[in-house]
């Protein structure tokens, strides 16, 4: 879908190279500008090979060159890959593109029809825009990780960052808003994506139900306070997740157990004073987590599995997708786009490893 299309990417660890390997998969033609250390996430997080897990699990179908932006020559091909290109991303600290005589209205005068997009934690300009800032920041600040509480109420510290991820998929938003706009129009754009407005942007049901009524938790039935929506566990301690919102899908769960008497209690609440809950939660902790994915098969009742990592491969549903697939150069890597073929899958770059092919393309 994007076989054409030429990005130059300026962007290091997590949130620009996910977005970026998104738009490959789609056939988006990335050249990754590396300093001549290398992206940072090329040394983040533990590995066997050459590289660390960050830099492993987001960079394959991209092309590596090793530009020294501060000096003529690498400011220079720099300028010359953005005038052959069509989108450029990146992802430094507000200014540090002005600085290097790359901002938007710089590269304006080179590529007039560029599609520009800059990632950063809290915009561009004003208030914290100039600190520094990771994940857990973006997560705090945003009033994400507040919805994330053990039952003493303390916050849990996530293992996934989902502000950078959430901040890759909102990039890729706006690129290809601004590809649609340009074919349109015959005019580029400038898009300034803040990770932090991007995780408020999911708490639109949570600020309107707190403005209403104070409660901070969001929509009742979805916050695990129901007994047709929450999560149990299993006689062998793994946990499932019902999530029968609809009454045919709860009454399947009742009657399949001959407990017709739940069905009134759909809307319960998930507490230990409810003699339903106590009942339900001895009814989960009486199979085992197994017994009950193979319930879940049968009965139609949004009932799934809490899958663990090392599961997700083994799993008939990702494995009849190959969602997660054993790659050519030995490590595992997990598809962007599952309904679409690849044709071919190129290894994550070595530093600098395509820098003679892109020149070779340059002086053409």
């Amino acid at each position: 879908m994007l076989k054409g299309i030429k990005v130059i990417d300026f962007t290091n660890y997590l949130p620009g190279p996910f977005a970026t390997l998104r738009l490959a998969e789609l056939g988006a033609d990335i050249i990754k500008v590396e300093p001549p250390e290398g992206d940072p996430a090329r040394h983040t997080g533990i590995s066997k090979q050459r590289d660390g897990f960050v830099f492993l699990a987001n960079n394959r179908q991209k092309k590596s060159i090793i530009l020294n932006l501060k000096e003529k020559e690498g400011y220079d091909i720099a300028c010359k890959l953005i005038s052959q290109a069509d989108v450029v991303i990146e992802s430094f600290r507000p200014g540090v593109m002005e600085k290097l005589g790359l901002g938007y209205e710089a590269v304006q005068k080179v590529k007039p029809d560029i599609i520009y997009c800059s990632i950063s934690g809290y915009g561009q300009r004003g208030l914290l825009s100039k600190l520094g800032n990771h994940d857990i920041n973006y997560m705090a600040l945003s009033g994400v990780l507040s919805q994330f509480k053990d039952k003493a109420g303390k916050p849990v510290h996530p293992s996934i960052t989902l502000g950078d991820y959430l901040g890759g998929y909102a990039a890729n938003e706006r690129i290809l808003a601004g590809l649609v706009s340009r074919t349109l129009t015959g005019k580029g754009s400038y898009h300034s994506i803040s990770i932090t407005d991007q995780l408020v942007s999911l708490l639109g049901n949570h600020v309107m139900v707190e403005k209403e009524t104070g409660a901070e938790t969001g929509i009742n039935v979805l916050n695990g306070s129901i007994v047709s929506y929450a999560l149990y566990e299993t006689s062998d301690e793994r946990f499932m997740s019902i999530g029968a919102l609809e009454p045919k899908f709860w009454s399947n769960f009742c009657r399949a157990h001959g407990r017709e008497e739940w069905i009134g209690e759909h809307f319960s609440a998930a507490e230990d004073g409810n003699p339903i809950f106590q009942e339900l939660t001895k009814l989960l902790k009486s199979k085992t987590f197994y017994e009950w994915i193979e319930f879940a098969q049968k009965v139609d009742c949004c009932m799934t599995p809490v899958l663990e990592i090392g599961e997700l491969n083994t799993n008939p549903y990702f494995r009849e997708k190959e969602l997660v697939f054993a790659s050519s150069w030995g490590d595992y890597q997990v598809k962007m786009h599952s309904d679409l073929e690849q044709e071919s899958i190129a290894p994550p770059p070595q530093k600098n490893e395509h820098k003679d092919e892109i020149m070779r393309n340059i002086l053409i």
